[in-house]
């Protein structure tokens, strides 16, 4: 039985932290670790996973020593960790019961060290369990293989459904970036000659706007998707305002779910 390391960031998500780390702690796949890196929250985050760790090994907060953002705070998490394979979830969003189950027979299947699935979307207000969701019509279509060419015009991968063979890629972070540092990750995994597969059935929720909705949040990610072309990709102005191009399409699509 493969060990996933889960990696959680949190940053004053008592509201939501609760549901978040229940559907981890209950699914079908058992042998996991949630490694959670609290970013110097100032409410009862902290007091709410101890609590949690008190009730089941498996959770294993620590306190991030400065605050330093979600990146950091997801690579402080990898770091401790001892699975063969690193997965993703933040804390406001949640995993249905297979998830991990489905993934790792998934990723069994093919060569690919690198899987995502589809992901429903569910309303900002929703206060449900995991074990408790109805399927919507409100889904993320994973899309099949991607490349780091189809990659750079588009973020296919949503990070709540990303995880990778720790054992073909090694430990591999997030670059120390405010933002956008999760597609900077898997383009450095293609950039080095994996790619991704992803698998079709929706196996996380993603907590988000009312559909149609195109946030503020989403516009500002223009300038950090930018600065990743540019900085960390190296490509030409032509080519990054290409991918820009993609990128913004893909938002503009996916608000409309």
């Amino acid at each position: 039985m493969p060990l996933v390391s889960v990696v959680m960031p949190v940053y004053n998500s008592a509201a939501t932290l609760g549901t978040a780390v229940r559907s981890v702690l209950t699914q079908t796949h058992s042998d996991l670790e949630l490694l959670i890196t609290d970013d110097q929250s100032s409410d009862d985050s902290m007091d709410l996973l101890r609590d949690f760790a008190k009730e089941d090994e498996r959770v294993l907060p620590e306190r991030a020593p400065e605050q330093g953002g979600a990146g950091r705070a997801r690579n402080l998490a990898m770091q401790r960790a001892r699975g063969d394979y690193i997965a993703f979830l933040d804390s406001d969003d949640m995993w249905l019961p297979e998830k991990t189950e489905r993934q790792l027979a998934f990723a069994a299947e093919g060569a690919a060290p690198l899987t995502f699935t589809s992901y429903f979307k569910m309303a900002a207000a929703y206060a449900g369990e995991s074990t408790d969701w109805v399927p919507n019509g409100r889904v993320v279509r994973a899309r099949k293989h991607v490349d780091y060419r189809a990659m750079l015009f588009q973020d296919h991968i949503g990070a709540l459904t990303a995880m990778y063979d720790r054992n073909v890629l090694g430990t591999r972070l997030m670059p120390e970036m405010r933002k956008r540092q999760d597609y900077a990750l898997w383009l450095s995994i293609m950039r080095d000659g994996f790619d991704a597969r992803g698998l079709a059935e929706p196996l996380a929720v993603y907590r988000a706007a009312q559909a149609g909705s195109l946030s503020s949040n989403k516009l500002s990610l223009v300038q950090y998707n930018w600065a990743l072309y540019r900085q960390h990709e190296h490509l030409s102005v032509p080519r990054a305002t290409q991918a820009l191009v993609g990128a913004a399409w893909q938002s503009l699509r996916n608000s409309r779910i």
